[in-house]
Formats: structure tokens, C-alpha cells, sequence
């Protein structure tokens, strides 16, 4: 079975020829699965409410749910960086982004390895501490209106920056399943981000 994530523009033009076509179509648990000739599973990102069974492909709920826009906040940290921003549908609308250097880690060991461990964690500390600060500032603002939050960059540094601020928990709490890995979180980060916020889960059975 292969998992990919395809943006929701290009689900619509894969599925929307698919309509009414022979075979069977069940909405279950947030997806739906058509059995057809090429039978396959669509997981949307922010959930999927409608539920049913079918005697032909039926993908109108499902594109119907793609087509949706919620409020979504983000919040991506790695050593080295964070970007934290406010989405309205695919429009970024609040954001900021920053760079603190860490250093690589040191192979070699002795009391200098020591003193270079001390120094990155304290390095690491700064950068986590300073994330979670934005992560306030920017997203606060918001919070009565963010539906779900995309948490990604690398999760250690995430609940690192997560646990320094105990009034960001709200973010966890609205968390989406998928964590969205990115290898530098930037501000052309953020503004490719809702490519993938807005992609479906795909499993070609």
C-alpha cells in the first residue's frame, strides 16, 4: 500500500471525472474508500463528518470538504530556527520568523567536549525559549479563532519550545495528526505550508 499527500486542486481534478462511475463508495472514521477499479482510501487533513455508503463512486462530500478554508495557526522549530504564522484559508496573514545559531553536535570527548555540550545546550535553550515567545505573540491574538494548529520542523525541538511556555498547551490541544516535517523553517516555509495543510492523505489499496 502507498501513502502520499496530494493538494486538495489536484484531488479535484483526479476524482471529479470519477463521479457516478461503476463501483462502490464508503464514508467511515474521517475518510473515504472507493472500490473500483483502482481502489483507493482519501484521509482530509481537518476531518472528514459525512458518512454513507454507495452503490457508485460518490466523491462530492469529499470534494466538498477539501474545498473548505479553516483558520489554522503553525508553529515549526528546529535548532537553528522557528517560523510561527496565521493562515485564512491559503492566505498567510500573520507571521514571524527567526534564526539562532546552535552549534553541531561534538563528537569528540574529554572536558572540551563537555564545555561545547554545555554551551549548545544553552544555545538550544535561547532558541526554544525565544520560539515559544513568538509562538505567544503572534498566535495569542488569534486564539479564539484558530480551529486547528500545524505543528512541525523537528519534534523535539517543538516540545522543547512548547514545554518552556505552559499558556501554549492550547496548541497541542489543536494539533493536527501530522506533523509536518520541514528542514529549515523560513518565511518561504510558511508561505509554501498550505500546499501541504491543505492535501489529502492518499492509499492506493
Amino acid at each position: 500500500m502507498s501513502v502520499r499527500h496530494i493538494g486538495r486542486d489536484n484531488m479535484r481534478k483526479r476524482l471529479s471525472p470519477l463521479e457516478g462511475a461503476e463501483g462502490r463508495t464508503t464514508y467511515a472514521d474521517g475518510e473515504m474508500r472507493i472500490d473500483a477499479s483502482e481502489p483507493l482510501v482519501v484521509r482530509p487533513t481537518f476531518g472528514l463528518a459525512h458518512t454513507g455508503e454507495y452503490e457508485t463512486v460518490h466523491v462530492e462530500p469529499l470534494l466538498a470538504e477539501l474545498a473548505r478554508d479553516h483558520l489554522v495557526g503553525a508553529f515549526l522549530v528546529r535548532l537553528g530556527g522557528y517560523a510561527t504564522g496565521v493562515y485564512e484559508g491559503e492566505r498567510l496573514v500573520a507571521s514571524k520568523v527567526g534564526t539562532r545559531f546552535v552549534k553541531n553536535r561534538h563528537k569528540k570527548g574529554g572536558s572540551s567536549s563537555n564545555r561545547f555540550r554545555r554551551r549548545r545546550d544553552e544555545q538550544a535553550k535561547a532558541l526554544v525559549e525565544e520560539a515559544a515567545d513568538v509562538a505567544v505573540a503572534v498566535l495569542e491574538p488569534w486564539r479564539d479563532r484558530i480551529e486547528y494548529v500545524a505543528l512541525g520542523g523537528d519534534r523535539t525541538a517543538v516540545d522543547a519550545a512548547l514545554a518552556t511556555r505552559p499558556d501554549l498547551a492550547w496548541l497541542r490541544e489543536r494539533a493536527l495528526a501530522r506533523f509536518f516535517t520541514v528542514a529549515d523553517p523560513r518565511q518561504r516555509t510558511l508561505e509554501a505550508l498550505p500546499y501541504d495543510l491543505y492535501a489529502a492523505e492518499v492509499r492506493e489499496v
